[in-house]
Parts: C-alpha cells; sequence; structure tokens
C-alpha cells in the first residue's frame, strides 16, 4: 500500500517540490550530436518508421551536415557508396542502384548549399519528429475488457495503438487534458481535468514498467507545461544571448560566404582568364600558321600567275599565228578554188578543142586521102601531061595540123593545224494564448514545408514505378492507408483525434 501511495503522484504536486527558480540545462555541443546520431541510427535500424520519400531527405541533410556545401568538383559520382544513409527496407523496396539512390540524395544535397552543420543537423530534427514513431514509447496493456493494447508516451501526450498498427493511434490524450497519472500494482489511473469525466484506467502487463512508465508521463508533462509558461527573466536573458550568438554566426556565415563566393568569383575569373589567354595563344599560333600559310600561297599563286602570264603570251603568239595561218590558209583556199575553177575551164576549153581537133583532124584526114588519091590522079595525070604537056604546073599541097595536149591541172596542197590546249585548276502567456502561438508557429512551420511536401510528393511518384509491391512491410502498407485518408503528419492525426471530447474517448477505449 506505502508503494501504491508514494507511485500516486499528480502533476501539480511534483510541481510544489520543485524551487521557484530552475536552472536551464544547456546541451552541449558533443550532447547534440550524440543525440542526433541516435535519431538518425534509430531511423536507420528501423526503430522509427520512416517512408521512403523522407529518407531520402532526410539522407540529404545528412550528406550537408558531414559534407559541408555541395561541390561539383570535389563530391564527385561514387563518393556516398560508403555511407550508410537510407533503411534496409527502402533499399530493397525499389529496384534502384546505389547509383540511382546516391543521384537522388546528391539532387537534394545540392539545394541546401550555405547551411551550416548545426542548420542542416535542426532541419533533419524537424523532419525527423513529424515521423510517426519518433518520440514514442511504447508499452504492452490491456482495459477493463481484457483486450490487448499499446500505450504511447510523447511530448504530445498519451495515445493508444492496436498492437499491429505503432503508426496510428486510435485515441489520443494530450497533456493539457490530464490533471494527475497514478498507478497502484498494474492499475494505472488517468485523471481528466474535467472532474465531471470519469477516470481513465488501465492495466499494465509487467509491473517493472509501472514506475518507467510514470517517471516518462511525469517528464513530458513538465516539459509540456514548461515550454508554454512565460520564460524567467534568467531564461529571457539566455534566450536573448543565444539570439545574439545566432545572428553573430549567422553574420560570420554570410561573411564568410560572401568571401567564399568573392574567392570564387576571383578563381573563376582567373581562370577564365588563363582560358582565355591560352585561346589567344592558341589563336595567335592558328594565326601564324595561317599567314604562313597564306605566304606560301600567295608565293604559289604569284608563281602560278607568271605561268600563267606567260602561257597567256604563248596561247597570244599561237593564237595569232594560228590567225595568220587561217589567213594564209583562206587565201590560199580561195586561190585554189579560183585556179581550180580556172583549171576545170580550161579543161573543158581543152576537150572542146580536142573535140574540135580530132574532127578537124579526121576532116583533113578525109580531105588527105581524098588529096592522095588526087595526088595519085595528078601523077597520073602529070605523067600522063608530062608526056603531053610540059607547060602543066605542078598543084600545092597542106600539111595536117597536130593537136597540142592540154596541160594537166597543178596539184591542190593541203594544210593540216593543230592546236594545243592549256588547262588550269582553282579549289539546358497563458495556456490559450501560448496554444495559439504554438498553432500559429504550426502554421507558419507547415507554410514553410509546402515545397518540401511537393518536392517529397514528386520523388515519391518518380519512383513508385519502380517499387515491389511484393516487398513492402505492415507498416509501408498502413503509412500508404493513412497517405491516402489525408493523415500527412502525425500531428494533424493526432489533432484530429483530440478533436472528439474526453468522455467520449474514454468511453471509446474502454470499448475497445
Amino acid at each position: 500500500m506505502a508503494g501504491a501511495i508514494a507511485s500516486r503522484m499528480s502533476f501539480s504536486s511534483l510541481k510544489r517540490k520543485q524551487p521557484k527558480t530552475f536552472t536551464v540545462r544547456i546541451v552541449t555541443m558533443d550532447a547534440e550530436m550524440e543525440f542526433n546520431c541516435e535519431v538518425k541510427k534509430q531511423i536507420l535500424d528501423e526503430k522509427i518508421y520512416c517512408p521512403p520519400e523522407a529518407s531520402v531527405l532526410l539522407a540529404s541533410y545528412a550528406v550537408q551536415a558531414k559534407y559541408g556545401d555541395y561541390d561539383p568538383s570535389v563530391h564527385k559520382r561514387g563518393f556516398l557508396a560508403q555511407e550508410e544513409l537510407l533503411p534496409k527496407r527502402v533499399i530493397n523496396l525499389y529496384q534502384m542502384t546505389p547509383e540511382m539512390w546516391e543521384e537522388r540524395i546528391t539532387a537534394w544535397y545540392a539545394e541546401h548549399r550555405g547551411r551550416a552543420r548545426d542548420e542542416a543537423e535542426m532541419e533533419y530534427l524537424k523532419i525527423a519528429q513529424d515521423l510517426e514513431m519518433y518520440g514514442v514509447n511504447y508499452f504492452a496493456i490491456r482495459n477493463k475488457k481484457g483486450t490487448e493494447l499499446l500505450l504511447g508516451v510523447d511530448a504530445l501526450g498519451l495515445h493508444i495503438y492496436d498492437p499491429e498498427n505503432r503508426l496510428t493511434p486510435k485515441i489520443s490524450f494530450p497533456w493539457n487534458e490530464i490533471r494527475n497519472i497514478s498507478y497502484s500494482d498494474k492499475e494505472f489511473t488517468i485523471k481528466p481535468l474535467d472532474k465531471k469525466i470519469d477516470v481513465f484506467k488501465f492495466n499494465s502487463s509487467k509491473l517493472r514498467v509501472n514506475k518507467l512508465i510514470l517517471q516518462l508521463c511525469i517528464g513530458n508533462h513538465d516539459l509540456f507545461m514548461r515550454r508554454r509558461k512565460a520564460d524567467s527573466l534568467e531564461v529571457q536573458q539566455m534566450k536573448a544571448q543565444a539570439r545574439e550568438e545566432k545572428a553573430r554566426k549567422q553574420m560570420e556565415r554570410q561573411r564568410l560566404a560572401r568571401e567564399k563566393q568573392m574567392r570564387e568569383e576571383a578563381e573563376r575569373t582567373r581562370d577564365e582568364l588563363e582560358r582565355r589567354l591560352l585561346q589567344m595563344k592558341e589563336e595567335a599560333t592558328m594565326a601564324n600558321e595561317a599567314l604562313m600559310r597564306s605566304e606560301e600561297t600567295a608565293d604559289l599563286l604569284a608563281e602560278k600567275a607568271q605561268i600563267t602570264e606567260e602561257e597567256a603570251k604563248l596561247l597570244a603568239q599561237k593564237a595569232a599565228e594560228a590567225e595568220q595561218e587561217m589567213q594564209r590558209i583562206k587565201a590560199t583556199a580561195i586561190r585554189t578554188e579560183e585556179e581550180k575553177r580556172l583549171m576545170e575551164q580550161k579543161v573543158l576549153e581543152a576537150e572542146v578543142l580536142a573535140l574540135k581537133m580530132a574532127e578537124e583532124s579526121e576532116r583533113r584526114a578525109k580531105e588527105a586521102d581524098q588529096l592522095k588519091q588526087d595526088l595519085q590522079e595528078a601523077r597520073e595525070a602529070e605523067r600522063r601531061a608530062k608526056q603531053k604537056l610540059l607547060e602543066i604546073a605542078t598543084k600545092p599541097t597542106y600539111p595536117p595540123m597536130n593537136p597540142i595536149p592540154a596541160p594537166l591541172p597543178p596539184d591542190i596542197p593541203s594544210f593540216n593545224l593543230i592546236g594545243d590546249s592549256l588547262s588550269f585548276d582553282f579549289k539546358d502567456t497563458d495556456m490559450k494564448r501560448l496554444s495559439m502561438e504554438i498553432e500559429k508557429e504550426k502554421v507558419e512551420y507547415m507554410e514553410k514545408s509546402k515545397h518540401l511536401q511537393e518536392q517529397l510528393n514528386e520523388l515519391k511518384t518518380e519512383i513508385e514505378a519502380l517499387k515491389l509491391k511484393e516487398r513492402e512491410t505492415a507498416l509501408d502498407i498502413l503509412h500508404n492507408e493513412n497517405s491516402d485518408r489525408g493523415g500527412s503528419s502525425k500531428h494533424n492525426t493526432i489533432k484530429k483525434l483530440t478533436l472528439q471530447s474526453a468522455k467520449s474517448r474514454v468511453a471509446f477505449f474502454e470499448e475497445l
């Protein structure tokens, strides 16, 4: 009984035991790094479920925290080959090679340029804290009916889960609706702030974890309330100093970024000038070579021009000689035609003359025969007349004319002209106000993460075609069903559940 009484602690009594002032524990950098490494390890070991698209984004922030800004000349393909960045469940769920995963991680890694290591780790935690299983401690419990359930304790409140579904709680009780929590043996009792509502009771499965559950509930409730109180003067001063230090570091980072940018620009300018100088040298060398080739070409052209000029003179001379020869041939041809015509005329005349002479010869022959005959007769008559008359004189005779043969026409000379030819070739403060402030912060965060959600949806759509449905785990299927129902985040899901009245939630728990 004493143990049971000692275990009944209300949140208000816990606060009375605390001193009026308290010191704020400053988390060192090493402790923060250790915490981040623990969260990363739980995600990689799949103790915290993380959807594939979110795991790629978390991997990109982990790379930014480790390697700094992306530099294509340093972070070449394969530089993440030895890094463990994704849960094995995610890798086995898709038909993608390590190079394909590295390509998508690097694409987001390049967008984080300018973020310091602590900023990248903070962004990693902001994304991780929205995962359904992040910060939730699960304990096996039973309700009045003996139904086996899971109790989830986290910074937002108490959540009741089905043992088969650790992602989506069936009902939730936020810390601002709970007055105190106590246990007796295995029975836990939760009293709401509204006294009209019945208490909420459940039994734990193991006695040794009761104290742990109570301590977790008290610690988370205390943290929940502390975050919604006005800060003390000391804390305000520390926060102001932290803001100043953050602003100083931000200015220092900006100065370093400007100097780095100026140095990179100077290096790019130097490289550009060196490249241009080298290019100009190459152009000068090419120009000199082109000039030498031009001079050689000019000499060759001059030589060809001289040869062409000489050949032109020779051709002109030959053309003149050919013209003279043509004139001579033409003149000779004219004379030859005239002589030929004259010769033909002479031949014709000679033929006519020969014909006439033949006729005359025939006539003379006949006349000669006649004369012979007459001569004989005359001789006979002379003989007879000698005898008779001495005074009869003899008659004269005419000799025959011989035809003059026509001279043969002279031979007509023939001329042959051979012409020479020459060729040339050229060629891309209060509870209500604090609650409102918290809600406002959530709205601002959601606005800022709109672009991020669009990127996650885009990546999810892109790799959906490569998913192997038969390798999906029960948590993958539950996460997809939540997404299809519009449960985009853990906070939205719990908010929807807490919109129900506390009485109806207690009744629902007892009926499970």
